[in-house]
């Protein structure tokens, strides 16, 4: 079936759209990409987005409205991709609750509804919540798609993903989130530009790193919690940073931005190898930053390629996990890794909203899949995704 999936990351740049055609046959997914773009928040709605994130405050009126909005630019984001049977959504994470190690709840907003009625399709959503019900982390869920998609390589991989937080997922082993991907670095891009990016490096590439701030930033006690563990920009905030900055002498904005880029840069590398990585597959927003990959190069010591070298495009990975995600809730397949997320078991994620016709889930699946297979997807003029577009 043609699948879409949409999620907004935690750097809430935009909405990330994926169309995926996925058949299962016997223990194998097969996963066709057939075109990803991403639709830019109205710079309004995304002032109110990160304002409404902790330690800011949101009242139950504003986090009514922006439920509302963000479920509409979700809907208008999946009429744009195309013709689908079905539409997975991750929505836009707003906070992720976790108490003494343990993740409690977690608020993506965007309600399904809005993107049911724009479409006419069903939708499948909030796919977090049910794993953290169950004593899971309910985050990082790319280690269902990473675990079936890897399998056959040999050694240990390890999946990165660098959004706003980064994660990783050891095929066979643990998955967590690592700390902060590109969070940090946006919040200080911010503060010196006024642009939440530090586009290509450029800002880190002029700086040197401030070894000072860098020990007050690893000192941090998220880094040495056992796995699994998760983590979002509720703890890696503005005032995170702050309170780092206070503890040494003035920094140069260039050698913040370098400083936090190595941050990111060794505590994932450190990560890595105490996993044992022998082979690092990198996906996300982070891969596009030359500085980053650098230094994280130069900080694993073992092979990291993009996944696109693998067939899956970088860009989009998160949105094809979405569309999987989708695909076997719709039938009846668990999505969540209960090894690596800390859940009691096996668990259906999200919740389905009907579109315009009557619910006809198929037959669930008798066998649980053990791998899936990319196959290259169609020429770019039969994408079903438009390019990079702006409300």
């Amino acid at each position: 079936m043609r699948v879409l999936g949409l999620l907004s990351g935690t750097s809430m740049d935009g909405i990330d759209v994926a169309a995926a055609e996925l058949d299962l046959a016997g223990d194998t997914v097969e996963l066709v990409p057939l075109g990803t773009t991403t639709v830019d928040y109205p710079p309004p709605l995304r002032e109110r987005l990160v304002a409404a994130l902790a330690p800011g405050g949101c009242d139950a009126a504003e986090l009514c409205r922006l439920d509302t909005e963000v479920g509409e630019c979700f809907g208008a984001a999946a009429r744009l991709a195309g013709d689908a049977e079905l539409v997975a959504s991750l929505g836009q994470t707003l906070h992720h609750w976790v108490r003494d190690g343990r993740a409690r709840g977690t608020l993506q907003i965007g309600r399904p509804a809005w993107i049911a009625e724009a479409t006419g399709l069903p939708v499948v959503a909030d796919l977090r919540a049910r794993d953290i019900a169950a004593g899971g982390q309910g985050a990082p869920l790319a280690a269902v798609l990473d675990a079936l998609w890897l399998a056959d390589e040999p050694g240990t991989t390890v999946a990165l993903n660098i959004g706003g937080i980064a994660n990783i997922t050891v095929v066979g082993g643990a998955a967590y989130d690592t700390g902060p991907g590109n969070a940090l670095i946006d919040l200080a891009a911010a503060r010196a530009t006024g642009t939440a990016q530090d586009t290509g490096g450029r800002l880190a590439a002029a700086g040197a790193v401030r070894a000072d701030l860098l020990d007050v930033l690893l000192a941090d006690p998220y880094y040495r919690r056992p796995a699994p563990k998760s983590t979002g920009k509720e703890h890696f905030d503005a005032d995170h940073l702050a309170r780092a900055l206070d503890e040494v002498d003035p920094v140069r904005d260039v050698d913040l931005l370098a400083t936090l880029t190595e941050l990111t840069a060794v505590t994932i590398a450190r990560a890595c190898r105490a996993e044992g990585a022998t082979k690092v597959v990198a996906s996300g927003g982070g891969v596009r930053n030359p500085v980053l990959l650098r230094a994280l190069r130069a900080h694993l010591g073992v092979p990291l390629v993009v996944s696109d070298e693998l067939g899956l495009p970088s860009d989009g990975k998160e949105a094809y996990l979405t569309a999987l995600l989708g695909f076997l809730t719709w039938n009846g397949v668990p999505g969540n890794t209960p090894s690596t997320t800390g859940a009691a078991g096996p668990r259906l994620l999200g919740s389905i909203t009907p579109g315009s016709g009557p619910l006809r889930l198929p037959e669930p699946a008798t066998r649980r899949p053990r791998r899936l297979r990319v196959r290259p997807g169609h020429s770019p003029e039969e994408a079903s995704c438009v390019p990079s577009t702006s409300w």
